[in-house]
């Protein structure tokens, strides 16, 4: 079973009805207070922390005085324009005072679902975790319609997650793990602590949203737990309401944990080697040798490209003499690579009018071939 004293990356996310207050409106400051100080505490032991955070339409809501239950669309967006605002700084004034900084990541599906987009989000992800901050990420409620939004932030969740490879993902929410039944309305229910696979009995236990300002239910956790095992990440479900809600869970508080079923190099290694190349890069042997030691592709190593792509696509890297060497996403378009190949990094903003990234390809969007195999 996952310990989170040994999370290496660590996304958690926030429902609405722990950060709300459900009658008044008004954030509840100083249970935020309360996750902010485990939120150091588990980066001061060098994990990077994600938090995935519900909350702008209530926050929102309750500024613009609107009424409470499902709203119509144009009047949601305008609680999450008002409410983001509130919800940032929030994060802010408790984040802040113990020396760290945060950024706002506003996110719709289509950046999921969309390869360019995705890789744009991975990049920046990874660049402010590198340099040690702690994004807080929210759907673009002021702009997602029904057709082009997650619709829970389990779900988002869990997608971050697997965008960003974290390898644990705590759910706090407004119960306290599984049972095999909604323990609300059936007093036999019995509670899960483990979940080694998500099978379908599994997933006949998830009921329905039961909190007032949240979306999500049991089932949209259960949903978020597959998709996030299966990329490598053990997921948590665990009762938020309490002060210090992560130091409860190291401390033994009663928790589900649903089990990796890999890991997320090895995921996303499988997911990048499903592809069908849509072009190829012929590289030199000294590049040939350098991504065989776990380097990136540079401008510099490739002799020659072709096919026709965009960034995000999958391209087919291979020696002089056509050999596979693997696959991996491309930085570049086919005419930009053209342009760029056989030449430094520090050359292709000269080259190209712009800065653009160092690597054709990243190490970590790339899949090779074991030596030896044809």
């Amino acid at each position: 079973m996952a310990t989170l004293t040994a999370a290496r990356r660590l996304v958690v996310k926030i429902g609405s009805a722990l950060l709300v207050d459900r009658t008044t409106g008004a954030l509840r400051a100083d249970w935020l207070a309360s996750l902010a100080q485990d939120v150091a505490r588990i980066r001061a032991r060098g994990t990077d922390v994600i938090l995935v955070s519900s909350g702008s339409i209530a926050l929102g809501r309750g500024v613009l005085g609107l009424a409470r239950g499902e709203l119509p669309l144009e009047q949601s967006q305008a609680a999450a324009a008002v409410g983001q605002i509130q919800l940032a700084r929030a994060y802010q004034d408790v984040l802040d005072p113990l020396g760290i900084v945060t950024a706002q990541v506003l996110v719709t599906l289509d950046d999921s679902t969309d390869r360019r987009r995705y890789l744009n989000s991975r990049a920046t992800m990874e660049t402010l975790l590198s340099l040690g901050v702690v994004p807080i990420v929210n759907e673009n409620d002021t702009i997602a319609t029904d057709e082009i939004r997650y619709g829970d932030n389990d779900r988002l969740a869990a997608q971050v997650a697997v965008t960003v490879g974290a390898d644990q993902l705590v759910l706090l929410s407004d119960v306290d793990g599984l049972y095999t039944a909604n323990p609300q309305s059936d007093s036999t229910a019995e509670f899960i602590p483990q979940v080694a696979q998500i099978t379908p009995a599994i997933m006949a236990m998830a009921g329905d949203a039961v909190s007032g300002l949240s979306k999500g239910g049991m089932k949209t956790k259960v949903l978020a737990a597959r998709v996030a095992t299966e990329a490598g990440c053990a997921l948590c479900i665990a009762l938020g309401s309490t002060d210090n809600p992560l130091l409860a869970l190291e401390n033994g508080a009663r928790v589900t944990w649903f089990a990796a079923q890999t890991t997320p190099q090895a995921a996303r290694k499988r997911w990048i080697a499903a592809m069908k190349p849509r072009g190829t890069f012929t590289v030199d042997a000294g590049a040939d040798a350098a991504l065989h030691d776990g380097k990136s592709l540079l401008p510099a190593g490739v002799a020659a490209v072709s096919g026709s792509f965009d960034r995000g696509d999958p391209v087919e890297i291979v020696g002089t003499t056509g050999a596979p060497l693997g696959l991996g996403l491309t930085n570049y378009s086919s005419a930009e690579a053209g342009q760029i190949r056989g030449h430094r990094s520090a050359e292709v903003e000269a080259i190209l009018g712009y800065k653009g990234r160092a690597a054709l390809i990243h190490r970590d969007d790339m899949v090779l071939q074991d030596k030896g195999t044809p």
